[in-house]
């Protein structure tokens, strides 16, 4: 039997479906490209915009088109919203939500004749992914309690829930065993870790800082605030985790934040960028302040919220070039989602307005990266060289996430070197 797998979305996504494909190899099942007519084709939807939907519901009859006798099973976020709508499409054979995600292996292969444990369905999707040679996404943590106004993923998702400590370093051993050097701790709510086992963030991050083959770790999207100063600290003080810091903000604006359901405002999220920059940014003059590189932060905008006037725009654009400068800005323009409180609100932003706010950010996202990357040349970082090869050229990441390429040399592929920026 041949399966081919089609994820779209986020890591998160990504890392389940890798658990799901190493279930079925271990099972018997031969994986092809999912241009090939498989026996069975696995898609794992994003609902988080109305054009991440579109996009699931044409990859679906695109390889009916491809394999009309094939068998194809749905699971991710759009087929806990819709699912519905995906049972009604052609060539739809099984449909998994968030409750489900467990028997997404066993519950195929009974389907084609196979036996297979079932587990049990309220459990949490143990996942990480494996393709790459040099780098895993590792899941912690899933769904959220939050319920923004804008956002589907506690109603995909489910509430908040974590696996256990000892479950997390028992996956980062298997992922250091493949070989795999670098993990990125990913979730839903990924500082949120805990919430169901009693065990805190930062037990975790301590836990699997001592994986042995494991050389270097990022976290994931975390709310800023849920970065306590503890945490901070302990990374600054010399660890395996990098300068680098996924944080959403979503609007600049205290008044947009307070409408939204943002649980903090813009003065608690420049406190923790400036509290980290303190501990973990070279300080000027000294010998380790003229090579330590500068923290990296990516932060995700959304771009015309309902009721997002100029001014308040204004005040995100303002709040990012002037205050937070990150290195780089994560730009979504709004979706107006079925079931939340702000697709009710009649003061939606119109699409060419939204159009425009995007294009500004972007213009400002490339400016800030450019004097980011500038900023740290010259300094000495560690970057893990990976397999890709483009016009005869390599890459790979610093520490704090800036892209660099060398000629392409096989022997460098997964290791770790030394360089100025």
């Amino acid at each position: 039997m041949k399966i081919a797998f089609l994820t779209l979305g986020c890591k998160l996504n990504y890392a389940e479906t890798s658990t799901y494909e190493r279930g079925f190899v271990s099972a018997g099942l031969e994986v092809v490209g999912w241009e090939e007519k498989a026996d069975v084709y696995l898609v794992n939807t994003c609902s988080v915009t109305e054009r991440a939907e579109k996009k699931c519901r044409n990859v679906i009859r695109k390889v009916h088109r491809i394999s009309p006798e094939a068998r194809i099973v749905v699971t991710g976020c759009y087929a806990e919203l819709r699912r519905a709508e995906l049972e009604a499409i052609e060539g739809v054979t099984l449909v998994f939500g968030a409750a489900e995600k467990t028997n997404v292996v066993p519950r195929t292969l009974e389907l084609l004749g196979e036996r297979a444990p079932v587990a049990d369905e309220q459990d949490i999707l143990r996942a990480y992914s494996s393709e790459e040679r040099t780098r895993s996404f590792l899941k912690v943590q899933d769904g959220c309690n939050n319920f923004c106004a804008y956002c589907t993923v506690p109603y995909a998702r489910g509430v908040s829930r974590n696996i256990p400590i000892a479950d997390a370093v028992s996956q980062a051993r298997e992922i250091a065993a493949k070989g795999i050097k670098e993990i990125v701790i990913t979730g839903v709510n990924t500082g949120d870790f805990g919430r169901t086992t009693g065990e805190t963030f930062l037990d975790l991050l301590k836990r699997l800082n001592d994986v042995e083959g494991i050389e270097r770790y990022r976290i994931s999207s975390v709310e800023p605030n849920l970065i306590t100063e503890d945490i901070v600290d302990w990374i600054a003080a010399g660890t395996k985790f990098q300068p680098h810091f996924h944080i959403p903000l979503q609007s600049g604006s205290d008044e947009m934040l307070s409408r939204v359901r943002r649980r903090y405002s813009t003065g608690l999220f420049a406190d923790r960028i400036d509290y980290i920059r303190f501990r973990m940014d070279p300080i000027p003059g000294t010998p380790q302040g003229n090579l330590k590189p500068y923290v990296f932060f990516g932060i995700d905008v959304i771009a015309g919220l309902p009721g997002e006037t100029e001014d308040l725009f204004e005040e995100t654009y303002s709040f990012l070039k002037d205050r937070i400068k990150p290195a780089f800005i994560h730009v979504f323009p709004y979706s107006r989602r079925p079931g939340t409180v702000a697709a009710g609100w009649k003061d939606q932003v119109r699409d060419s307005v939204k159009t425009e706010r995007v294009a500004r950010l972007e213009a400002l996202c490339g400016e800030l990266h450019s004097a980011f990357v500038a900023k740290n040349k010259g300094r000495l970082s560690r970057v893990l060289w990976e397999s890709d090869v483009k016009d005869g050229m390599m890459g790979g990441y610093s520490g704090n996430y800036i892209r660099v390429e060398r000629p392409y040399d096989p022997a460098r592929v997964n290791e770790i070197e030394d360089i100025i920026l």
